[in-house]
């Protein structure tokens, strides 16, 4: 059984010191990071398994390609809302955001509750993993009916002003997902919104409904 030490000491191994510096040219800020590339961390994460411990244990290292592992081992089904508030008011770059939510959090039974908490939210990266779990639910989720995403569309027009740069996107992406859905009645309500912002005179609201409308469009074209 693998240790947080033990895996510590592969990705040092792994590391890449020109993949680190080059991680600043996508945005991801990470003050402890080995440089290791996300294929050879999903390599790793299918050799370990499921292990909700370790997991624990790699989260709580800091480093930033431990959190990521944290993410691809844990056990969806024994992460509590508490594990996903306290790792969520930790996050501090979009890729462990993005990597928590589309690998571990949307897989939860609590992550529609916490879409409904975290667009409250203030912080730049509390408030994208609500909107960024909700686009993920939507992609990975396709056993729900299209009621809980009619309901959290709302939340979506609501956020969509918010003009910081990861929030932005994060509205997008679960604006595009939820009319991504094999469901003409989810596609026509998501055209509809997208109609709406597209028409409205704040910027960051005009720039998310046209750019989903062009998506979608593009998609159904």
């Amino acid at each position: 059984m693998a240790t947080a030490a033990d895996v510590l000491r592969e990705l040092e191994a792994l590391g890449d010191d020109a993949y680190r510096e080059g991680m600043a040219r996508y945005a991801i800020h990470a003050p402890k990071a080995f440089g290791v590339a996300v294929g050879q961390l999903r390599a790793l994460a299918k050799r370990l398994g499921r292990d909700h411990a370790l997991a624990q244990a790699l989260w709580d290292t800091g480093w930033y390609e431990a959190r990521l592992l944290a993410g691809m081992v844990d056990d969806p089904k024994l992460v509590t809302p508490e594990q996903m508030d306290a790792w969520r008011a930790d996050f501090d770059n979009w890729a462990v955001t993005d990597t928590l939510c589309f690998d571990l959090f949307d897989r939860t039974p609590h992550a529609l509750a916490k879409v409904d908490e975290w667009v409250g939210l203030e912080g730049e990266f509390d408030r994208r993993a609500g909107f960024v779990l909700l686009a993920c639910v939507a992609l990975h989720r396709k056993e729900l009916p299209d009621a809980p995403f009619l309901e959290r569309l709302t939340l979506i027009e609501a956020g969509a002003t918010d003009p910081r740069n990861f929030v932005k996107k994060g509205v997008n992406w679960a604006l595009r997902a939820i009319g991504s859905r094999k469901s003409p009645a989810l596609k026509v309500a998501v055209l509809e919104v997208a109609a709406r912002l597209a028409a409205m005179s704040d910027p960051t609201a005009r720039w998310n409904g046209k750019d989903a409308l062009r998506q979608l469009n593009k998609k159904t074209g």
